[in-house]
C-alpha cells in the first residue's frame, strides 16, 4: 500500500469513528475544570493525561499529513498488540521542543512563518482507561508516549479553516489578552483541532492554547 492510499484509508477509517452511531456525540477529551472566563480566553485546569506523540519536518500546512498518518496508524492497529483503540480529541501540535524553547511573558510567533519548513510535533490523546502499563506499544519508533502532566491552560477558542494565518490571527489574540493581564506563561503555544477534515469551516471548534503560572488567579479580569 502507497503512503497515499494507506493516508486515504486512515482518513476515512477516521470519518467512520466520528460518524458511527452513538459515540458520534461521546469523543473523549482529557478532563479540565474552567476556572475563570473572559472574552477572549477561558483558564482551565487539565488532569494529567497520556499522549502519543510524534516529530514531523514540513511547513505548516504539510507537516499535519504525515503525522496524522503515524499516529493515526498506531491507533488503527498499528502496534505490538494489534489492537485498535477509539478516536479522541484533539489532535495536539506545537513546534518541536528543539524550535521553541523559552518562557515567554509578551506575545511571541510560536511557529515557522509562512511557508516555511519547520519541526512540529503532533500529539494524540490516548483513552483514559489504559495507562503507561497497559498502552499497547507502537511499531513505529517514532510514536512516543507520555504523561502530560496537571496543569493550568488559557485556551482561546475559535472557528474556521485550519490556515496557518488563521490560527497566528488566533493566537496574537490569545497573547495579547495574556500580556495586557500580565500573566506569565510557559512554553509555546498549542493548536487543538476537534474536528474531522470534512466538517465545513464554520462549525469546526479549533483551539489555540498555552499553559500559564498557577497564581493567575490574582490578574485575570472576568467581564462584566
Amino acid at each position: 500500500m502507497t503512503k497515499r492510499s494507506m493516508s486515504l484509508a486512515l482518513a476515512l477509517s477516521f470519518a467512520a469513528l466520528i460518524l458511527t452511531g452513538g459515540k458520534a456525540m461521546a469523543i473523549e477529551e482529557p478532563r479540565y475544570e474552567v476556572l475563570a472566563s473572559t472574552d477572549d480566553y477561558e483558564v482551565r485546569r487539565y488532569e494529567a493525561y497520556i499522549i502519543a506523540e510524534t516529530d514531523v519536518e514540513g511547513t505548516y500546512k504539510t507537516s499535519g499529513n504525515e503525522a496524522f498518518r503515524i499516529l493515526a496508524g498506531y491507533i488503527f492497529g498499528d502496534n505490538q498488540a494489534s489492537e485498535k483503540m477509539a478516536m479522541t480529541a484533539p489532535v495536539g501540535s506545537r513546534p518541536a521542543d528543539d524550535s521553541v524553547k523559552m518562557k515567554m511573558t509578551a506575545p511571541v510567533t510560536s511557529a515557522p512563518g509562512n511557508n516555511e519548513a519547520g519541526s512540529y510535533t503532533y500529539s494524540f490523546v490516548m483513552e483514559s482507561k489504559y495507562s503507561l502499563e497497559t498502552l499497547p506499544v507502537p511499531n513505529n519508533p517514532r510514536v512516543r508516549i507520555r504523561v502530560v502532566p496537571e496543569r493550568t491552560m488559557a485556551v482561546h477558542r475559535y472557528s474556521g479553516t485550519w490556515s496557518e494565518d488563521n490560527y497566528l490571527k488566533h493566537e496574537r489574540v490569545l497573547l495579547d489578552a495574556l500580556a495586557a493581564e500580565g500573566i506569565s506563561t510557559r512554553g509555546a503555544p498549542e493548536s487543538a483541532r476537534y474536528n474531522a477534515p470534512f466538517t465545513p469551516w464554520f462549525m469546526r471548534r479549533n483551539e489555540v492554547m498555552i499553559e500559564i503560572e498557577d497564581d493567575f488567579g490574582r490578574s485575570v479580569t472576568s467581564p462584566q
